[in-house]
């Protein structure tokens, strides 16, 4: 449109023909218009088309051709609603688009003004849309502001009022000042002492953060400590004081280091008693700390004045010691001539100077030591023989003497028997008297002790005659005390052989029958009974063992006697014969038919277990060392392989049960010829660590479980797999390479593939939006995912523009990108329709009314209104009388009298038309112009509105409200 056409528009028309041109001239052709365009100086209107604005075309602004009244200011046409606006992330603010952001592209023009926000700085600094608390920021509830400022972050101050964590977290010397080096020792619980307004002076001390001593403070540096009159001692404070209260205290005299007169002096506390008994003032030589009375031990180095001073039990005192018991021997009151300080009993010595009455009235054996055991019987009181000043040696008197004279004369107490006296018992008295000891008075052979020949020996008394049998026999074999003759024989002690008489002769000698032997008859008889022999002298028998011991003349080899040939002597020994030598070159047969354990000595019980004979390992010349053959080996390896019986496993040994065979063969111990993983103990990665055998090649998976939990050890590949102990994301494996990755028909997404699938089951998996790149309906759309139903809104907007990936619905609106109008949906049904009250018009609901408020009404467009005017328009107060329409002289564009004098044109009612007539338009007559002539046409309808603004991000907006 030209510049005057715009301004003949502008103004009113005068008259109906001047209004009938503009509409003549709003119908004529707008070629070149554009060009003109062009030229037109925007810059005249206040708002100059710079940067993006200056690539837009007019009517993007300008709907339907209304110049008039269109915003210059970003946000009045940044309003979601003429052009796209903030959405709804965007910070909440009160300032002009342009003060942050330009006119070249939507984005961050660099300069932020903080004083326009609306909200709190954590609604934007929150680690999405603006940088947040880091991750080490002090712990706070508090608002941002409330220590940093927007002109500068850092420095910050600082209210701790709202901290919530404890002050250590800050206060550890790294973050912010901690404890200095010259603190007391306490715990990190700094708020138990501190305030966190006024950190100095402390507000209390909490002594159950401290875990020192309290000397470490109260030193009277740190803290007050032990004043100049304190007592003397080596104990910690808390022995005594608490942390509560430190007067009055408890009081632990185990560590006082001063003595106790220093304090229990009468002054300082309570001192001696007037009664007490005459000491010096060393207390504690008597007194115990920890109870005062009675006293534990008495000190009597310490005690003034006589035993009998305190020892005086039943004496008019106020106070005394146990005195002399009522068995207390018969004394004078001197009590140390007799007992010791340190010890009263026992005595040390006895002054028999201060004893009272006979020695026997005290040595009794009870009071004191009476008469021993080994003393002379007697009667007789002690002083007869003994005295005070030396007990020995003693005076002596038979008389009295209760016992026999052993009892004394026994070579120790009194002379005994002399060296050369008869063997004899100890009575004397059956051969002495006591008058006159030599000679004897009888001998009583009952009280003689030893043989006779001791005595009988021709020079003591009468002997052997010459014409006796020789023998060494004693004389009581044969004779008796009672009678010498006649007398018993015994061939013992004979001192000739058997031959010299037992020779057919003089005495019985060999029969016929007799084995060859010499004569040596005693070598195998006895003289108490011919028969059967008690022995038989294998020197004196002649010819070899079997000519006897062949089953008949004497015992044969019996018939557990192992297999062997007759030569006896070859293992018996003639005098043992069950201590043999084994001559196994006289044994027949196998090694084990003797070496059973019940022949012979067999194998041990720790024994290697085998069936083999004894001969495949061990030689009859040595038996140790011995060869070793496993062959035949009946017991597993380790029942030898213990490290005791023979190697056993070494330290570096994997961890395996003992069955060594499992891996090991006995032809060759090393290297093993396979390795059975039944027996082995322990988790495959204690060997399988790369050092004792292959572990995990650098391309494994990232995991921490076990290996079993994939390979199996009859077949490591291939392998099952169990994702428990990955602790690596997905992708590092789920590539594509190293295991199968996202298909080609994958959603776009992150390759956080854990935050939608589950290693159990990887299809249906969990979608977290949060991973996915790119817009809703790549995903959305019918195919891959569910997209919008038949019934949706018509739109071009994407579905984060109404609906979250938090819960499908409800929804947020946008009526941004509705691709149809209103009344598709505002029909009652799917939306709010035109309530009852509404006018008449058409259902094109967006002529009149705005997407983001619906009532009141942006426009009244009269195209899309149906009925006559007076349907809505009253007469106003002052209008001129008539019976016309409104339209018969107002234009709905513009609304101003146009056709000259409201009296000039009015008219009465028309008449009716005649039948076939076509009605008259809406709204009634057409004004003709004066003069005549051809009534002007209806003025044209209004353009189509501009397409819709592309779609901005966020905003949104809520149905409409009621009827209009």
């Amino acid at each position: 449109m030209t510049m005057d056409v715009a301004a003949l528009f502008a103004r009113k028309c005068t008259g109906a023909f001047g209004c009938f041109l503009v509409v003549l001239l709003m119908l004529m052709p707008t070629a070149g218009l554009a060009a003109q365009d062009q030229a037109f100086d925007h810059f005249s209107t206040g708002f100059p088309l710079t940067n993006a604005h200056a690539q837009l075309n007019c009517d993007a602004c300008h709907k339907r051709s209304d110049f008039i009244g269109t915003p210059n200011t970003c946000r009045d046409c940044h309003n979601g609603t003429l052009a796209s606006g903030k959405n709804a992330t965007h910070i909440p603010t009160a300032a002009q688009c342009d003060l942050c952001h330009d006119g070249l592209a939507w984005s961050f023009s660099g300069f932020f003004d903080h004083s326009t926000i609306m909200a709190s700085c954590a609604s934007c600094h929150n680690g999405v849309q603006a940088t947040g608390k880091s991750r080490n920021h002090i712990p706070t509830t508090a608002a941002c502001d409330l220590c940093h400022v927007t002109v500068a972050w850092v420095p910050a101050r600082f209210d701790h009022s709202n901290t919530t964590a404890a002050c250590f977290t800050c206060h550890n010397g790294r973050d912010a000042t901690g404890k200095n080096t010259t603190h007391i020792q306490t715990t990190n619980n700094c708020e138990a002492c501190h305030s966190n307004r006024v950190w100095v002076p402390t507000i209390a001390v909490d002594h159950g953060e401290i875990p020192g001593r309290c000397e470490s403070c109260h030193n009277n540096v740190i803290a007050v400590g032990k004043s100049p009159t304190h007592i003397q001692t080596s104990a910690s404070c808390d022995v005594c004081h608490n942390t509560i209260r430190f007067v009055p205290a408890q009081f632990d005299h185990d560590s006082v280091t001063a003595s106790c007169a220093s304090c229990h002096n009468g002054v300082q506390a309570t001192g001696k008693a007037l009664s007490h008994i005459r000491t010096s003032n060393v207390c504690e030589a008597c007194h115990t700390n920890n109870v005062w009375v009675p006293t534990y031990d008495v000190d009597h180095d310490h005690v003034i004045g006589t035993c009998a001073s305190c020892h005086n039990e039943g004496a008019s005192v106020s106070l005394f010691a146990v005195g002399k018991p009522a068995t207390h021997m018969p004394t004078s009151d001197v009590c140390d001539a007799c007992h010791s300080t340190t010890a009263f009993v026992p005595v040390l010595r006895v002054d028999h100077t201060q004893v009272l009455g006979v020695c026997s009235g005290c040595h009794d054996g009870v009071t004191a030591g009476g008469k021993s055991a080994t003393h002379v019987p007697t009667t007789a009181e002690c002083s007869n023989c003994h005295n005070t000043t030396g007990w020995i040696p003693a005076l002596f008197d038979h008389t009295g003497i209760t016992n026999n004279c052993f009892s004394c004369h026994n070579g120790t107490q009194a002379t005994g028997k002399s060296p050369t006296h008869i063997n004899t018992s100890n009575v004397c008295e059956t051969c002495h008297n006591v008058t006159a000891f030599v000679p004897v008075v009888r001998v009583d052979h009952t009280q003689v002790n030893g043989v006779c020949s001791t005595c009988h020996n021709g020079t003591t008394a009468t002997g052997k005659s010459p014409t006796h049998v020789p023998t060494t026999q004693e004389c009581s074999t044969c004779h008796s005390t009672v009678a010498w003759i006649p007398a018993n024989f015994d061939h013992a002690g004979v001192t000739g052989n058997c031959a010299s008489c037992h020779n057919g002769t003089q005495a019985t000698g060999k029969t016929p029958t007799h084995i060859t032997s010499s004569n040596v008859c005693e070598a195998c008889h006895s003289t108490t009974a011919w028969m059967p022999t008690v022995r038989v002298d294998h020197t004196q028998v002649q010819g070899t063992c079997f000519s006897c011991h062949n089953g008949t003349t004497a015992t044969g080899k019996n018939p557990t006697h192992i297999a062997s040939t007759n030569l006896c002597d070859s293992c018996h020994l003639t005098s043992s014969w069950l201590t043999v030598r084994v001559d196994h070159t006289q044994v027949t047969g196998v090694c084990s038919s003797c070496h059973n354990n019940v022949a012979a000595t067999g194998k041990p019980a720790t024994h290697v277990p085998t069936t083999q004979e004894c001969s495949v390992c061990h030689q009859v010349t040595g038996w140790i060392p011995a060869l070793f053959d496993h062959t035949g080996i009946t017991g597993n390896c380790a029942s030898c392989h213990n490290g005791t019986t023979a190697t056993g496993k070494g330290p570096t040994h994997v961890s395996s049960t003992n069955v060594c065979e499992a891996c090991h063969n006995t032809i060759g111990w090393a290297p093993t010829i396979r390795v059975d993983h039944a027996e082995v103990l322990g988790s495959c990665s204690t060997c399988h660590n790369g050092v004792q055998a292959t572990g995990k090649p650098a391309n494994h998976v990232p995991t921490t479980s076990e290996c079993n939990l994939c390979h199996l050890t009859t077949a490591w590949l291939p392998a099952g797999f169990d994702h428990a102990g990955i602790v690596s994301g997905c992708s590092t494996c789920h590539n594509g390479t190293t295991a199968t990755g996202k298909n080609a028909t994958h959603i776009n997404t992150t390759n956080v593939c854990e935050s939608c699938h589950l290693t159990t089951a990887w299809q249906p998996a969990n979608v977290d939006h949060g991973q996915v790149v790119g817009v809703c309906s790549s995903c959305h759309n019918g195919i891959v995912a569910t997209g919008k139903t038949p019934n949706h809104v018509p739109t071009t907007l994407e579905c984060e523009r109404c609906h979250s990936t938090l819960a499908w619905t409800p929804a947020g609106f946008d009526h941004t990108g509705i691709v149809s109008g209103c009344s598709s949906c505002h029909n009652g049904t799917t939306a709010t329709g035109k309530s009852a009250s509404h006018i008449a018009s058409t259902n094109v609901c967006e002529a009149c009314h705005s997407t983001t408020t619906w009532s009141p009404e942006t426009t009244v467009d009269h195209n899309e209104v149906l009925g006559s005017c007076v349907s809505c328009h009253a007469l106003p107060g002052g209008h001129c009388a008539t019976a016309l329409d409104c339209n018969a002289c107002h234009f709905t564009n513009t609304w101003g009298n146009e056709f000259g004098d409201c009296a000039a044109t009015v008219a009465p009612p028309a008449p009716p038309p005649p039948p076939g007539t076509a009605p008259p338009p809406p709204g009634g007559t057409i004004p003709r112009p004066p003069g005549g002539g051809t009534p002007p046409p209806p003025p044209p309808p209004p353009p189509p509105p501009p397409p819709p603004p592309p779609p901005a991000a966020g905003g949104g907006g809520g149905g409409h409200g009621g009827g209009h």
